[in-house]
């Protein structure tokens, strides 16, 4: 298969360039990064440095798939900003897929479209979606309906939570910063747990998708490590492995939700829009359990996790920090 990987860049795309290329499929890379294309010449037959979010288009390409990787991803930032980068370009990818003859889409979406201030267990695909918690949120939504409506490309969009491992630029390393600079919060008694997931698992899902019948009943598969982990617990193992003991402070929901609101609304004023230290998302994740059913991939995909939080924590530092 030829395949076309967008954010090839970033950390899952340039993970999965490396798995389609060890798997003998010939990839296309396409991202900003001119170093970190580079690094990616050996796993790829071709090299492509492109903006999509800028004024010119790729040409004269052929691919028999489109994974669609590249987003820009934050808990903050201008609304210009995301929208160009998650709408508008995937418009753009949605057109290039066309013209280079793909016969699938696939979209790399994100969890963050089921967020509400509550606890929600395994989330189904088909669970109605709250108002975006913010600006990502609302923007990886709208790049999922303009792909659901792409037919002709055969599409599937994938949700996966929280990914980590070598390469990790945020989940991880942002957890590790914090728990550096001081105490952690504890709230609800350590109620909070998500399901995170090795980006090798993520790489392998992709790779269901691509080779997924043409016939699926759905097109939306949630994709996570299958495993409910309590927020403290990740943070500890995390930790250990870099030598820092994590402390924790006791603190209520309510006013600690409050307080990040208004630095948001503070920071919105200011020159530049200054990240504020905590957000409204971040509290959420620290409060409440946001887990995910896997039926529809095991059944679907014939996807199931394979690397466990501790084998893949062995993986994420046996070559260094995340």
């Amino acid at each position: 298969m030829r395949v076309l990987v967008t954010g090839a860049t970033g950390f899952l795309g340039g993970h999965l360039v490396r798995r389609l290329h060890a798997d003998g499929h010939s990839v296309l890379a396409l991202g900003r990064d001119p170093e970190r294309l580079a690094a990616l010449r050996p796993h790829a037959d071709q090299i492509i440095r492109h903006d999509l979010t800028g004024p010119d288009t790729v040409r004269d390409m052929e691919a028999d798939a489109v994974v669609h990787a590249a987003a820009l991803s934050s808990p903050w930032g201008r609304w210009t900003d995301f929208e160009r980068a998650n709408v508008h370009g995937t418009r753009r990818i949605i057109e290039l897929a066309r013209t280079s003859g793909a016969r699938r889409l696939v979209l790399v979406s994100s969890p963050s479209v089921y967020f509400r201030f509550a606890d929600q267990e395994n989330l189904r695909e088909d669970s109605p979606l709250p108002k975006p918690v913010n600006a990502y949120a609302a923007t990886k939504r709208q790049a999922e309906r303009l792909v659901e409506e792409a037919t002709d490309l055969d599409p599937i969009i994938l949700r996966p939570r929280g990914l980590y491992g070598r390469g990790d630029t945020a989940l991880l390393p942002r957890l590790l910063q914090a728990a550096a600079k001081g105490p952690l919060p504890l709230m609800r008694d350590g109620a909070a747990a998500t399901d995170l997931t090795h980006v090798d698992d993520v790489a392998s899902a992709i790779l269901a998708a691509l080779q997924a019948p043409a016939d699926l009943p759905q097109r939306i598969f949630n994709i996570s490590g299958g495993v409910a982990l309590p927020v403290r617990d990740v943070a500890e193992a995390a930790a250990s492995r870099c030598g820092i003991t994590p402390r924790w402070r006791r603190l209520p929901v309510g006013p600690v939700l409050a307080a990040a609101r208004l630095a948001e609304t503070a920071c919105s004023l200011l020159p530049g829009r200054p990240e504020p230290r905590v957000t409204a998302y971040g509290v959420g994740l620290f409060a409440y359990r946001q887990t995910l059913d896997l039926s529809a991939a095991r059944q679907w995909l014939d996807w199931a996790p394979q690397i466990d939080f501790q084998t893949g924590l062995d993986l994420t530092f046996t070559a260094g920090t995340a």
